[in-house]
């Protein structure tokens, strides 16, 4: 009778070992069968999309930072390219995004590692002899959420990537500008002084003139002021040009430099680009923004799940022994009681949060192609003026002048039309610069906004380019929506 009794209260006790057997089993094996971390080739995609052939390394500094200026040897000359590679390469803006790349990187491994097992050991002293008590316990739910840990984290290491593509288009879109800024400010200040040339031979006439008793003092100091506006307009254009090249030379890492380089000669934005909905449709796909927040929505989606299990969380299983006389030992179970925090709060959270990202999706999207048009528009528009000026504004006015001199020539005229024919020409060389500046501006800002310039190229070049998916790209239903 008494061992029929002791087998009866034996039961629950075998239960209970089997269930958490089971329990520390399984969450062994998830520990073992966790996914291999995302490889995410930042450095490549960064330097792809910026327009670089090479990929961007990761340059390790001191505690003090890195060096003020870059040692990329002395040179007279800067052409765009290299501009374009040493800023790309040396900017601490975009080597602090692959930093948190890293940091990335280093918590996507970190969600793959199980929880520590817990050792507990109690030893007690009193009437007889000393009590030993002995736990071993795992904490079971982490090791459950393990796979949906490790998916989060890898998104999020994927929207550290796409931020840090972000930051190198905007490093190359802004040397690109600044670039263009200084050619075309290194070729406007020659005409203006041309045009101050012409302007003191007019003060030179009218003085003349007004010592014959022909001119008046009003006609002077009309061309005067000109004069002294001129000049004003001389001094706004090579300080210009100073600041656009001093802003160029931190771009480029050297912020101490003279940044007395000869630049390469402006060169016309390219006309034979596809059309507007094809541009559209590609920033759409590749925009790294877009890319980032739709990464972001789906690591969300993993938080929702791991929140299903929340109010469970830090339940543990494992094996107590216990010694009085003898050893005893049995499974254990611990887990909380959700009579208070059900996890209804951070629901709650993770669902604002879904939904700001969404909203976030949708304004980056909408911005996008904002951007597009208004940067497509604008250098459609361009090319068409600069077109006009040169092919039509200037050859007439060179024709005026011409005839403005053979008038002079002939004794039917004096001095001062031919000049002011002059005059007017230069006008119009100045107002081609500035035309052509505001070209180059809306073709960076093209290329910007579709995601940088490796990723315009094709559309530049090919008749009917086909556009690559990123090799991480989210799906269309859950990144950027189709048009």
């Amino acid at each position: 009778m008494h061992t029929t009794n002791e087998t009866t209260a034996l039961k629950p006790c075998r239960w209970l070992f089997n269930l958490v057997l089971v329990l520390v089993t399984t969450a062994i094996f998830a520990g073992c069968q966790r996914p291999q971390r995302l490889n995410v080739d930042v450095a490549l995609r960064a330097g792809e999309a910026a327009g670089i052939s090479s990929p961007i390394d990761f340059v390790v500094v001191g505690p003090d930072g890195g060096p003020l200026d870059e040692s990329n040897g002395a040179s007279d000359a800067l052409a765009l390219t290299e501009a374009l590679r040493r800023a790309v390469t040396t900017d601490p803006a975009l080597q602090a995004a692959m930093a948190r790349v890293r940091i990335a990187i280093a918590d996507a491994d970190q969600s793959r590692l199980l929880s520590n097992p817990v050792l507990s050991f109690v030893l007690r002293w009193g009437p007889g002899k000393p009590q030993v008590e002995a736990s071993l316990a795992q904490d079971i739910i982490l090791a459950l959420q393990l796979p949906r840990r490790a998916s989060a984290a890898d998104n999020r290491l994927r929207q550290a990537a796409a931020d840090a593509v972000t930051v190198a288009i905007d490093v190359a879109s802004d040397v690109q500008e600044r670039y263009a800024a200084a050619q075309a400010a290194d070729k406007l200040v020659p005409v203006l002084r041309e045009r101050m040339v012409l302007l003191e031979r007019l003060i030179a006439i009218a003085k003349s003139r007004l010592d014959a008793g022909e001119g008046t003092r009003g006609d002077l100091a009309v061309l005067e002021a000109q004069r002294v506006e001129l000049q004003v307009e001389i001094d706004q254009a090579m300080l210009s040009a100073r600041e656009e090249r001093l802003r160029l030379a931190r771009l480029i890492g050297e912020p101490s430099s003279p940044a007395q380089w000869t630049l390469d000669p402006w060169t016309a934005p390219s006309t034979g680009v596809q059309p507007e909905s094809r541009w559209i449709d590609t920033a759409l796909q590749l925009r790294p923004e877009i890319q980032a927040v739709a990464w972001k929505l789906r690591a969300l989606g993993d938080d929702e799940a791991i929140i299903q299990l929340l109010p469970w969380d830090g339940s543990s299983a494992g094996i107590d022994a216990a010694r009085d006389d003898k050893w005893f030992a049995g499974p254990s179970v611990s887990t909380p009681l959700p009579i208070f925090d059900t996890g209804q709060a951070k629901r709650a959270r993770v669902t604002a949060e879904q939904l700001e990202a969404r909203h976030e999706l949708t304004l980056a999207r909408r911005k996008v192609v904002e951007e597009v048009r208004v940067a497509f528009q604008t250098l459609t528009a361009s090319n068409a003026n600069l077109d006009r000026i040169r092919n039509e504004l200037i050859p007439l006015q060179q024709q005026r002048r011409t005839l403005a001199e053979d008038a002079y020539r002939a004794g039917q005229s004096d001095v001062t039309a031919l000049f002011l024919a002059e005059q007017d020409l230069r006008l119009t060389q100045a107002k081609a610069i500035e035309v052509e500046r505001q070209a180059s501006t809306a073709f960076v800002r093209l290329q910007r906004a579709i995601g940088g310039p490796g990723v315009a190229m094709p559309l530049i070049e090919a008749p009917t380019p086909v556009v690559p998916s990123p090799p991480d790209a989210p799906a269309p239903s859950e990144s950027a929506p189709q048009r």
